[in-house]
């Protein structure tokens, strides 16, 4: 069991660690940077990613070594994705939107929280480019620069700004489905937004600023600290399906209300089974 104050200690800490990584990423915005690829061509890895990593890794380890960590450059060096336990487990993205970085488009951050016993207690999402800082404690509140924040309570879509992260229809297995989502997106909202980065998308939910975002192709380090940020900016986060979120497999709608939440469901289900009919279509043309 951990106790209010030693998660009061938790967040104290890991704040100031975090604003002082920042600086790694602010020093090295508009600087060359060394590129390496993972997943694919479009999952970009750079030594700044792999510095802030460890640098948050070493001094959380030190100041607590019966913590557990799930961080993204460790586990796509190890290409094993560990399993979350009721320890307290830290959960990192020492870059979040390395892409952006590369290019120098300055939404880009760090990404951190800590889960206990599987329940996500802190997240601090930090923009040291654009000064964006965003911390939510479980049952406190989520706040932007000190400022509290509070999610969308528009209810419909043709109302509502979407963000969905398109880029990933380079990968050729699910293209058609993002494709066809996207398809749905632009026909009904307000406008469609991407951002690059998962966790200040997220955080862009929890404050308001759009309404909805959806990902089926994320890791539980893009989210986690995202998610709690909205919960307690008063959004929800549900499964693609409409059931009950999972962050260690994170297909993921994000909203500011239950009912947009619900409207969201159904769009992509209904884009799904186009996208289905067409490609049957296209096999019995051949």
């Amino acid at each position: 069991m951990t106790t209010l104050e030693e998660l009061n200690y938790c967040y104290d800490f890991v704040l100031n660690l975090t604003i002082e990584s920042g600086k790694v990423i602010r020093d090295a915005f508009q600087g060359s940077k060394k590129i390496e690829t993972k997943a694919g061509d479009w999952d970009l890895v750079t030594q700044y990613d792999k510095k802030i990593e460890a640098i948050l890794i070493d001094n959380l380890a030190r100041r607590f070594p019966t913590h557990k960590f799930i961080g993204e450059e460790t586990v796509s060096h190890s290409n094993f994705l560990p399993e979350l336990t009721n320890v307290p487990t830290w959960l990192i993205d020492p870059i979040d939107g390395t892409t952006n970085f590369v290019h120098s488009f300055p939404h880009t951050c760090i990404s951190i929280a800590l889960a206990v016993n599987k329940e996500l207690e802190i997240g601090i999402v930090y923009n040291p480019i654009l000064e964006q800082l965003f911390t939510a404690r479980r049952g406190h509140g989520a706040f932007l620069n000190g400022k509290p924040i509070k999610s969308s309570n528009v209810e419909e879509l043709e109302h509502s700004l979407l963000c969905l992260e398109a880029s990933y229809a380079t990968i050729e297995d699910i293209r058609d489905i993002i494709l066809g989502r996207l398809e749905a997106f632009v026909s009904i909202a307000h406008g469609i937004r991407t951002m690059g980065s998962a966790a200040l998308t997220l955080c862009h939910v929890a404050m308001g600023a759009v309404e909805g975002y959806h990902s089926d192709n994320l890791m539980p380090w893009d989210v986690a600290a995202g998610v709690l940020i909205i919960r307690e900016a008063g959004g929800m986060v549900i499964d693609t399906n409409g059931g009950e979120f999972n962050v260690m497999s994170p297909k993921l709608i994000a909203v500011g209300n239950c009912r947009l939440a619900k409207e969201l469901v159904k769009l992509i289900k209904h884009a799904d089974i186009k996208t289905h009919q067409r490609s049957l279509l296209l096999q019995t043309m051949k």
